[in-house]
């Protein structure tokens, strides 16, 4: 496309690593900004609300990632494939790709605001959600499910961006929303004395912004991923091959996040020091885990354009810049968050308790966020090459099943949050391990393909 010309980083030809790090570091800064989204939350009303009102927002936080995370994985599909057919030169069924994609995010997106308004409350009851904040829990969750349609948009629209090489972009629209956000949650907090409600309305009106400014890149496009409204349909051969990819990796992800909320109910049961510390930790660790997400999907959209190219060896370097980029960005990235981690605990809520328990859980996971990385990378590398129900079984087992047997058997015997936190790396490890055998054996079968192109 004409107008994005400039942004766009070839991934076919040319060296990897520079490219590999100059398509990641936007996409890392636009992961940031879409923390500080929720990060603006819970600072707004841990500071000038009431650590309650804090403990409401960060109650919903596994739930919600719950929902975005099925949102993620058909992303995924839209971004595997859009990238395939770029590097492919498949002009048509780029073209078809596009406009189902952004017709299941309307679809989908609505579905899932109805659906969200119905069964926030028996969720958040069966979290063991604390009953002093229930309700307020109940409403941000009300508020942020209205604006689901908007969340979707902007998540596949950014998909098909970095598809074809585009971070800038979602990068600047990112922060325009991140700003519009800040600004009108001190209105909304601090004016009108909304708490909860404001930060959640605040957030939702951001999200529009950022879809909006999406879908405008999209439709300037003088290519063939031009975005037009009347060509927006279902195109069944395009909604069946991106759910072969995405729809795996959205279960995968959802089943992720139930295991979460099994720990993230557990946290509850602890009492709402421990709900709120473990909001802020959780926050400050969105910020390590940008490297893990960021490479991920730059790892798929390499993978998945030179897959559609037939450049095999530039896969395999692809994959490994990736995980060597994403265990030291992870490390770096971690060792700092821990080193000031009382006094940015302390930013969220300056309670004792809050940031002791904060602490807990800061001190296990960011010491093994790298194994994290790993798994994310290794899971990235298989879906751009096409393999989304491999990792996503492995994931299953591997972390979803082994984690709800941890809060259920493990736990029990020693009810403390490093106990519980410890799930998280055992988990970790295992997936990558198991993970990384199929995608050496996949690699390996590509290689001794009869067409490989090398460059």
């Amino acid at each position: 496309m004409a107008g994005g010309k400039n942004y766009k980083i070839d991934m076919c030809h040319g060296p990897l690593f520079s490219r590999i790090i100059l398509f990641s570091l936007p996409l890392m800064a636009t992961n940031i900004l879409q923390l500080m989204f929720h990060a603006a939350d819970l600072v707004v009303v841990g500071r000038y609300a009431s650590a309650e009102a804090m403990a409401a927002v960060g109650a919903t936080s596994s739930l919600s990632v719950l929902i975005l995370n099925i949102f993620f994985g058909l992303a995924a599909g839209v971004n595997v494939l859009v990238a395939r057919y770029i590097g492919a030169k498949d002009n048509k069924n780029l073209s078809k790709t596009v406009h189902t994609a952004m017709a299941v995010a309307i679809y989908l997106g609505a579905a899932m605001a109805i659906v969200g308004l119905f069964v926030s409350k028996p969720i958040l009851q069966l979290m063991a959600t604390p009953e002093n904040i229930l309700d307020k829990s109940v409403l941000y969750m009300w508020i942020y499910s209205l604006g689901l349609p908007f969340v979707v948009i902007y998540n596949f629209g950014s998909a098909i961006l970095r598809a074809a090489g585009d971070t800038s972009r979602p990068l600047y629209y990112m922060l325009i929303a991140g700003i519009i956000n800040v600004l009108l949650n001190l209105f909304f907090v601090l004016v009108c004395k909304w708490d909860v409600a404001g930060v959640a309305v605040a957030t939702k009106l951001s999200n529009v912004v950022s879809a909006a400014l999406i879908w405008r890149a999209l439709s300037s496009s003088s290519g063939h991923d031009r975005l037009d409204w009347h060509k927006i349909k279902l195109h069944w051969s395009s909604l069946w091959d991106m759910m072969k990819i995405g729809l795996p990796a959205g279960i995968q992800g959802s089943l992720f996040s139930i295991s979460n909320i099994t720990i993230q109910s557990s946290v509850n049961s602890l009492g709402w020091q421990a709900v709120a510390g473990n909001t802020a930790a959780q926050s400050l660790e969105g910020m390590v885990y940008v490297g893990s997400s960021s490479f991920y999907y730059a790892v798929m959209s390499f993978t998945g354009q030179n897959h559609g190219a037939k450049k095999y060896d530039r896969i395999i370097k692809s994959i490994c810049y990736c995980l060597l980029s994403s265990c030291a960005f992870t490390i770096t990235l971690g060792s700092i968050v821990y080193m000031f981690g009382r006094q940015l605990l302390h930013f969220y809520n300056p309670d004792h308790q809050v940031i002791i328990w904060g602490m807990l859980r800061l001190k296990i996971l960011l010491a093994s966020y790298f194994l994290c990385g790993c798994m994310d990378t290794i899971n990235g590398a298989l879906r751009g090459l096409g393999h989304s129900l491999k990792p996503m079984i492995v994931t299953l087992l591997g972390v979803c099943a082994l984690r709800i047997f941890w809060v259920m058997v493990i736990f029990p015997l020693d009810r403390t949050m490093n106990n519980l936190m410890l799930s998280y790396p055992v988990t970790w490890i295992i997936t990558a391990s198991v993970n990384g055998l199929i995608l050496f054996a996949v690699c390996r079968k590509m290689m001794h393909s009869p067409r490989p192109a090398f460059n």
